[in-house]
C-alpha cells in the first residue's frame, strides 16, 4: 500500500511539473500538446516539450540515483551520515568537471583521441568520483572507526574544493563563468537530445544498485558472516564503486552537484517504511528520492520571474531529516 501511495505521489509531482512552471500556460494547452491534439508547434510547444518534460524526466531519474547511491554508502560503510556529498564522492565529480572546464578548456585529448562537450564533463566527473571513492573504499580497510572515515572524506571533500579554488584562480573569466553556472545545480541542464544519454547511463547505475540488493543485505550483519555465507567483498565493494560512481558522476555532470538528496532520501524512506531491508528499502529509496527531486523542482520553477538554483531548496528538505537522524542516533 505504502508503494502505491508513493508511485502515486511521484506520478502527481512529475505531472504538475509539466503543467506547472515560470511561465503560466493554460492546462487545456498543456493537455493538448502532450497528447499531440495541439495545433502547430509556437512558444507553448517548445516550452512543454523542450524544457519541461525533460527537465521533468531528469529530475526523476536524477533523485532516484542520488538516492540509491546514499543508501549504498550508507550500507557499505555502515553510516547514517554517509552519502556522495558528505564523503566527497561529489567533489571529486566537481574536481573533474572543474579540471575539464577551468584547465583543459572544455576537451579531454589522449592522444589522437579527443572528446568535448558533456561528454569530456561526463568522463571528468566519471574519472573524478571514481577516484575519491577508491581511496574512500582503500581507506575503509585501514579506519574501523566509521567516525574516522567519516571526518576523512570531509576532510578529502575540503582538500578538493581547495584545488578547485586555484583552477578559478588561474582559469578565464569564461571559464570559471561556465563552472559557476554548472555549480548552481538545476535539473534544466539535460536537453531532449541529450536525455537518451543520461537515461542510459542512470538506469545502467540503478539497475545495478537492484542488482547488488542481496549482498547488500548480507553487509548489514557484517564481513565475518557475509564472508561466511561465500560472499567475495573485494568484489562487491568494486561493484559498490561502480555502481555509485556511474549514478553520481551522470547527476553530478548533467546537473551539477546536488546536495542533500542522496544523503537524507534513504532516511525518510526507513522513516516511511520501517524497514532495513534492502528488498524494499532500494525500491522504495528510488521512489522517495524521485519524489522529492521533483518536488525540489517544482519549488524551483514556481517565481514567475526567474528560477532558484537547486542547491537553493533541497537543504530545506534534506538538513531536518539528517537532523532528525542525529537526535534519534543520540537517543539510543
Amino acid at each position: 500500500m505504502k508503494f502505491a501511495i508513493t508511485a502515486v505521489i511521484v506520478a502527481v509531482l512529475f505531472l504538475m511539473n509539466l503543467f506547472i512552471g515560470s511561465v503560466d500556460l493554460p492546462a487545456s494547452e498543456v493537455f493538448a500538446i502532450l497528447t499531440g491534439s495541439h495545433n502547430g508547434g509556437g512558444t507553448a510547444e517548445f516550452i512543454v516539450l523542450g524544457s519541461r518534460l525533460p527537465m521533468a524526466i531528469t529530475a526523476l531519474l536524477a533523485g532516484a540515483a542520488l538516492a540509491a547511491s546514499g543508501l549504498m554508502l550508507q550500507t557499505a560503510f555502515r553510516n547514517p551520515l554517509a552519502g556522495p556529498s558528505v564523503l566527497g564522492i561529489t567533489s571529486g565529480a566537481s574536481l573533474g568537471v572543474a579540471l575539464v572546464m577551468l584547465l583543459l578548456g572544455g576537451t579531454l585529448t589522449a592522444g589522437s583521441f579527443s572528446i568535448g562537450g558533456y561528454g569530456a564533463i561526463i568522463a571528468g566527473a566519471f574519472i573524478g568520483s571514481i577516484l575519491i571513492m577508491g581511496v574512500l573504499i582503500a581507506l575503509s580497510s585501514i579506519l574501523k572507526n566509521d567516525l574516522m572515515l567519516l571526518i576523512t572524506g570531509i576532510m578529502i571533500g575540503y582538500l578538493v574544493s581547495s584545488a578547485i579554488m586555484l583552477l578559478n584562480f588561474i582559469s578565464t573569466a569564461e571559464g570559471v563563468q561556465s563552472y559557476v553556472m554548472w555549480g548552481m545545480s538545476t535539473f534544466n541542464g539535460v536537453s531532449m537530445s541529450q536525455l537518451p544519454l543520461f537515461a542510459l547511463l542512470t538506469a545502467v547505475g540503478i539497475v545495478m544498485s537492484l542488482l547488488l540488493i542481496k549482498p547488500l543485505n548480507l553487509l548489514l550483519l557484517g564481513d565475518g558472516y557475509a564472508r561466511n555465507l561465500g560472499i567475495n567483498l573485494a568484489r562487491v565493494r568494486n561493484l559498490l564503486l561502480l555502481a555509485t560512481g556511474v549514478l553520481t558522476a551522470t547527476v553530478t555532470a548533467y546537473c551539477g552537484p546536488v546536495s542533500f538528496i542522496g544523503l537524507a532520501m534513504p532516511h525518510v524512506a526507513r522513516m516511511v517504511f520501517h524497514t532495513d531491508n534492502h528488498r524494499t528499502l532500494m525500491p522504495a529509496t528510488l521512489l522517495t528520492g524521485a519524489a522529492v527531486a521533483l518536488g525540489c523542482n517544482l519549488i524551483c520553477v514556481l517565481p514567475s520571474d526567474s528560477v532558484l538554483p537547486l542547491n537553493a531548496v533541497t537543504p530545506l528538505i534534506g538538513a531536518p531529516v539528517v537532523i532528525r537522524v542525529l537526535i534519534g542516533h543520540r537517543k539510543k
